[in-house]
């Protein structure tokens, strides 16, 4: 059965429902750390909480008392005083030459090792978050852990470490279920929550599991649009009936970057004086924030998409360059039924890196447009913000005027080819957006 968490009281703990099969736990919501064991006879309080001893952290789980023997109120004062007892690197269990005559009927996992559910929890706040990792990739782990392996979580890490056939046939049915890419992406979080974990409980055994498994093979999608699919990719683009929609999918095409990042996209990270947007939080974290040099054709876009929101969504363009009617205030979908846009999100990523090409913008420049890490030594010796306002920006305007020639819609005038985009005066509307009229 699956682990629950509850405000533990007499009323609730009566009411859990004996496991059918082994055991679960329900997890008191109010003391962190205090739970109640159910198996198929009975149900007994136990305590979980981590101690220091030599420098690393042991996880310390012992039986409190049965129910029936304590109230829960009773209990929890009791289990109150244990975790006190093993934060303070008191190990309050019965030494092994004497057991507790009782505690045998408990039936847990090894203290040695940490579980995957603390093992993660460490890893999350003492890894992820101090590096500054994005909330996307947190969650991204988060699903492969208490998603994918929920059923895992209270299992001691070093199951999986003296049994990798655990890991493999693990991996193998998330191939089947789930697919072959999530299985790896899965496997992929779990090595690097053991890496971590072994880093403080050296007891783990020093192979990682994971390593036991056979990799499903991966495959670069290649789903760029060429240069004479543009002008089809611009007709579906003038049918879709949001205009806020167009005028995200065209800077998507226009920029190369990931749409997480721009459907996030804020009013105050628009700076069109040094003709940037701003990313402060984008893949890896607020460390990896950068700025990306504008076009005019991705200026226009933006004063563009302003001006529709404004109309649209007075209250959420305050704030967001692409608003919508959303719990966030900003767009959360960016997918297009096939049948309507044929290319969206990372298709038109690949497609900006294409075009680049036959633009004949160097591999280097690419790189740093689209922020990806730059290859080799001397590169890294490269500060990318002395290039932005002149050098890359000029390679942008070289992209941007390639995919309009493409698309069959000069740069300078995409409102006069299409009722898509409606006559706008750009200064006026700029002095607008940037505080000089109300």
């Amino acid at each position: 059965m699956t682990d629950l968490r509850i405000s533990l009281n007499d009323r609730t703990v009566a009411s859990l429902e004996l496991a059918t099969s082994g055991q679960y736990f329900a997890r008191d919501t109010d003391l962190p750390g205090f739970m109640v064991l159910v198996g198929k006879r009975r149900k007994t309080f136990v305590v979980q909480g981590e101690r220091r001893k030599a420098g690393q952290r042991l996880s310390v789980r012992m039986k409190v008392a049965e129910v029936g023997d304590l109230t829960t109120r009773k209990a929890r004062a009791k289990a109150k005083d244990i975790l006190g007892k093993i934060a303070s690197g008191v190990d309050p269990r019965p030494s092994r030459q004497e057991p507790e005559a009782d505690a045998a009927t408990v039936d847990l996992p090894s203290i040695g090792a940490p579980t995957l559910r603390i093992a993660w929890e460490r890893y999350r706040d003492g890894h992820m978050k101090k590096k500054g990792r994005s909330e996307g990739t947190i969650n991204n782990y988060r699903d492969h852990v208490e998603r994918l392996l929920a059923d895992w979580l209270d299992q001691p890490l070093s199951k999986f470490g003296n049994d990798p056939a655990l890991v493999t046939t693990r991996h193998e049915k998330l191939t089947k279920e789930n697919g072959a890419y999530i299985a790896n992406g899965c496997m992929r979080t779990l090595r690097a929550v053991y890496n971590h974990a072994r880093k403080a409980a050296r007891s783990l055994p020093a192979d990682n599991p994971v390593s036991a498994i056979d990799w499903n093979a991966e495959h670069r999608r290649n789903s760029a649009l060429g240069l004479s699919d543009l002008e089809g990719w611009f007709t579906q683009l003038r049918g879709l009936k949001n205009p806020i929609r167009r005028e995200f999918h065209l800077f998507m095409l226009l920029s190369g970057h990931r749409p997480e990042a721009i459907r996030k996209a804020r009013v105050e990270h628009v700076d069109f004086h040094a003709r940037v947007l701003h990313v402060p939080r984008p893949k890896g974290g607020e460390v990896k924030a950068f700025d990306i040099p504008l076009s005019n054709a991705m200026i226009r876009c933006l004063v563009r998409v302003m001006r529709i929101s404004r109309a649209l969504y007075e209250e959420q363009s305050r704030e967001w360059l692409f608003p919508a009617d959303s719990e966030s205030g900003h767009m959360v979908e960016h997918k297009e039924k096939r049948n309507d846009l044929s290319k969206w999100g990372n298709d038109l990523r690949q497609t900006f890196r294409t075009i680049a090409q036959a633009a004949g913008v160097a591999e280097l420049d690419v790189h740093l447009l689209m922020k990806h890490s730059i290859p080799g030594v001397n590169a890294g010796y490269i500060t990318r913000n002395k290039l932005l306002s002149d050098h890359l920006r000029h390679q942008q305007e070289a992209i941007s005027r390639r995919i309009l020639e493409a698309g069959r819609l000069r740069q300078d005038e995409p409102e006069r080819r299409t009722s898509a985009w409606p006559a706008l005066p750009a200064r006026r509307i700029l002095d607008e957006l940037m505080g000089g009229k109300d």
